[in-house]
């Protein structure tokens, strides 16, 4: 877990990804149309990463988004973010993106 905090925290965008995951490559697709360029860890062949991002909360594990160091939850919850206006807002104070 403490991997994944570490990673988490690194950037002011994060997510965690598996490349046949159809949801993860909307995630990231969104994050670039929105003017960031988060950092995109591939768990595909550590299942400790996967175990420890459960360990965590994220539910589902994958994909896991991080923005600011803090877990903002899964595909569902970054798009109700998105949906709402707040994911830009929150992007913004994390200085994912600049305006």
């Amino acid at each position: 877990m403490d991997r994944v905090t570490h990673l988490a925290s690194k950037k002011a965008a994060v997510i965690f990804t598996k490349s046949s995951c159809c949801m993860c490559h909307s995630i990231k697709t969104l994050f670039y149309e929105l003017g960031a360029s988060p950092e995109i860890h591939e768990v595909d062949q550590d299942a400790d990463m996967e175990k420890a991002l459960q360990r965590l909360g994220c539910n589902p594990a994958i994909p896991a988004v991080f923005i600011g160091g803090k877990y903002v939850g899964s595909a569902r919850d970054v798009i109700s973010l998105h949906v709402d206006g707040s994911l830009k807002q929150k992007l913004i104070e994390a200085k994912a993106i600049w305006f």
